[in-house]
């Protein structure tokens, strides 16, 4: 069968429950009206009355509708505020201890720093003190050399002069 076919005869299937459906419901208005049709008649005054007493139940009961969206409307803008404000202490809370973490680091970083320049400190001045200590021992050298290289000189001296 081919998909065109298909849908022709879903198209009646549905065209004949449309029909079913529509007798189904004439028949039940038609009901009513023959029962309505057998009942006493009530008075005006009665049917006025009813109509009345269901309009002000009506016009009551839209009136609680109206107060029950506005204390619907008062609840969701208030927990609106509430989820509002605690986003607000959230997010002042993790600045807060983003400001505590920065401070930290900055007075680790502040220690290192000191700890650091104390031993370039201390490292410098070991390095001075040995440069000394090798200046004087290097000049104390040289100064004993010059001195043996000047009593050998008077002694030459004083050989060839005598």
């Amino acid at each position: 069968m081919n998909p065109k076919g298909q849908i022709k005869k879903g198209e009646k299937e549905a065209e004949e429950q449309a029909v079913k459906l529509a007798e189904e419901v004439q028949e039940q208005a038609e009901e009513p009206l023959l029962e309505a049709e057998q009942l006493p008649v009530k008075p005006l005054d009665e049917v006025l009355g009813q109509a009345e007493k269901a309009y002000a139940a009506y016009m009551e009961a839209e009136r609680q509708v109206s107060r029950i969206y506005h204390e619907n409307e008062k609840q969701v803008a208030s927990a609106f505020r509430r989820a509002e404000e605690q986003a607000n202490l959230a997010c002042d809370e993790s600045i807060r201890q983003a400001l505590q973490a920065r401070d930290e680091a900055e007075r680790k970083t502040r220690e290192t720093y000191q700890k650091a320049r104390a031993e370039a400190e201390k490292a410098c001045e070991a390095a001075m003190a040995q440069a000394l200590k090798m200046r004087d021992e290097t000049v104390g050298k040289a100064w004993k050399i010059r001195e043996e290289t000047v009593e050998q000189a008077w002694a030459i001296y004083s050989k060839i002069i005598r």
